[in-house]
This record gives structure tokens, C-alpha cells and sequence, in this order.
């Protein structure tokens, strides 16, 4: 696959378009790239010192969490949580320049993953923590994205990075530490849960999906150290009750989203 401009479109070449419906009705294939064609982008950012971090659930638990019209996307019958927190930085919107101040943040959300009616595989927030409050209404009203106010705090020693999170109102919170380690090559569960090119959400009484593109993944591993959380409870999922399945870092990635289109009825 390769990226190219055409006609003023940023476009990553592959197996679907943006606005195509899969031929079969199965799931598109994972790539390492985007298979959407962004029109337009409607907003970019950088994201940046992510950590992933992973656990089995069963999608009976799921199902009933994710928006009409998607289903959980499941490899080898099981889905799967994720607690993703990381630095958000230069946001920018329809082309703008990164906004000051309010386009930098930290963000640690809790996600599950899901699949329309269309074939195309994404990402369904439960819960996005930040400490900036003008994107948290904006998203929320603007896209249904459920962003929640909350305090946040990133600090980094060397290898060890620690990300602590609480919400303002509910007091759930996480903090997590983790050791970086050696660059690592994706597994197969790992393609499955970090290659999404789309995000579904409810919005206006419609499900939509919101394509992105951006550049391959690299990564390092990563070791927990520590890890106190209940952001996953309180997103309406079981309390982990074992070290996650996949554990990953990298440094970062630029992103663009594209328009939001409704999913198939």
C-alpha cells in the first residue's frame, strides 16, 4: 500500500475507500495502513507517548455497550478493552494552524473495538479523560465523543513514564507506571488492536464513522510496574483481574480525521 495526493485528497491506497461497503459483508482485512480515503480532514493531531494496554472480554459483555448498526469485532471469538492514556498535542482543525493551549493535553481513555455493517473495523470510546475543558464540550457536543473533564498529570524518568488520571465529578481515576523497553515487532493480536482507521459514535440519533489515517506504528515493549485504576469499571466493564495480554509503547504518531459518515442501515 502507499499514500499519494490526488486531487487535493489525501489518500492511503488499499483494499477499500472511504464510503465503500465491503463486497463480502465480513470485516475488512487489518493493514498497517489506512484503507480510507480522507475527502477532507476535518481535524489533525499529534499523538504522542502512548501506552496500550489490553484484556480479554467476553463480547457478550460488549455488545450491548457499542452504538447501533456495530457489533464487537472479535479475533478468535474473544474482544477486547483497552486503557490507552498518552499525550495529545497540536490540534488543529479544517486545516488550521495547531490551536495554542487548548490543542495540547493529556488524554487517557478507555476503548473497545467494534465493526459496522459496512465491514469497516474501529474504535468505540467509553470514556476520554482530559484536563482541558474546551475540547471536552467540544467533542462531546459536537461529535457525541464521551470526553470527561478530569485532572491529569504525565511525568517521565528516563525509561519510566507514569500517567495519573482522576475525573472531577465521578472521582474514578487511574495510574498507571510502566517501564519502556526495546523496539518490538506487532503480533497478530497487536495488529488486531492498534491498525483501527475508524471511530464509531453515536451522535444526533445516527451511528457515525469517523475515518484517520497516519504513519505505520512503531514500538517498544513495555513492563508494568504499577497499576491502580478503575476507569474500566466505571466505563461499564469488568475490573481486570490479570496483567494485560498486550502491553505496548511508542512515541507517537501524526493523525488526521476525516468526515463523519453515517454507517449502513
Amino acid at each position: 500500500m502507499a499514500s499519494e495526493e490526488a486531487g487535493g485528497s489525501l489518500v492511503m491506497r488499499g483494499p477499500y475507500d472511504e464510503g465503500h461497503r465491503s463486497v463480502s459483508g465480513l470485516p475488512e482485512p487489518v493493514t498497517p495502513v489506512s484503507p480510507h480515503r480522507l475527502r477532507a480532514v476535518l481535524f489533525s493531531q499529534v499523538w504522542r507517548d502512548l501506552t496500550f494496554l489490553h484484556w480479554p472480554v467476553e463480547p457478550a459483555v460488549v455488545a450491548p455497550l457499542l452504538p447501533p448498526g456495530t457489533r464487537p469485532d472479535c479475533r478468535a471469538g474473544r474482544t477486547y478493552v483497552g486503557l490507552v492514556p498518552f499525550r495529545m498535542t497540536r490540534v488543529g482543525v479544517l486545516g488550521s494552524p495547531p490551536v495554542p493551549y487548548f490543542g495540547d493535553f493529556l488524554e487517557t481513555n478507555v476503548r473497545l473495538y467494534s465493526v459496522d455493517r459496512d465491514g469497516h473495523r474501529g474504535v468505540v470510546f467509553r470514556s476520554l479523560d482530559t484536563a482541558r475543558l474546551i475540547p471536552v464540550l467540544a467533542a462531546r457536543f459536537g461529535l457525541g465523543v464521551p470526553y470527561r473533564w478530569s485532572r491529569m498529570l504525565l511525568e517521565r524518568d528516563g525509561d519510566v513514564i507514569g500517567y495519573r488520571s482522576r475525573h472531577r465529578r465521578s472521582a474514578a481515576a487511574a495510574e498507571v507506571v510502566v517501564r519502556v523497553g526495546e523496539p518490538v515487532r506487532q503480533n497478530g493480536l497487536d495488529r488486531f488492536l492498534t491498525d483501527r482507521w475508524a471511530l464509531h459514535t453515536r451522535f444526533a440519533g445516527r451511528t457515525w464513522r469517523i475515518p484517520n489515517v497516519h504513519p505505520r506504528w512503531t514500538f517498544r515493549s513495555v513492563e508494568v510496574i504499577s497499576m491502580h485504576e478503575d476507569l474500566i469499571a466505571s466505563a461499564g466493564l469488568p475490573v481486570p483481574e490479570v496483567a494485560p495480554v498486550s502491553a505496548l509503547y511508542s512515541a507517537g504518531v501524526p493523525v488526521h480525521f476525516g468526515v463523519p459518515e453515517p454507517v449502513g442501515a
